[in-house]
């Protein structure tokens, strides 16, 4: 089992940038694939970005050429940058993680942009 722990979402304004951060522990070693997804009022969670423990990344249309998502291994953390944020982007974050084609959650961190 895997427990996922988010950080880092707050109140920042349109064009600005932020940094979540999540920190995974327990059977870290069995994870094969970590992401992001985030969920905004009234809507389905959808994938944000996603970084295989070989280092491949994959995108959502919607963020590509904006956010960056990468991983450390050994600090057994995943990192989603993202920069020129949209009112758009406003959502609850959740990390992901999957270990033998089962998902993990993390409890979520909130991102609102907003002027």
């Amino acid at each position: 089992q895997v427990q996922l722990v988010e950080s880092g979402g707050c109140l920042v304004q349109p064009g600005g940038s932020l940094r979540l951060s999540c920190a995974a522990s327990g059977s870290i070693f069995s994870i094969s694939v970590m992401g992001w997804y985030r969920q905004a009022p009234g809507k389905r969670r959808d994938l944000v970005a996603t970084i295989t423990s070989g280092g491949r990344t994959s995108y959502a249309d919607s963020v590509k050429s904006r956010f960056t998502i990468s991983r450390d291994n050994a600090k057994n953390t995943v990192l989603l940058q993202m920069n020129s944020l949209k009112p758009e982007d406003t959502a609850v974050y959740y990390c992901n993680a999957i270990v033998a084609l089962v998902n993990n959650w993390g409890q979520g961190t909130q991102v609102t942009v907003s002027s």
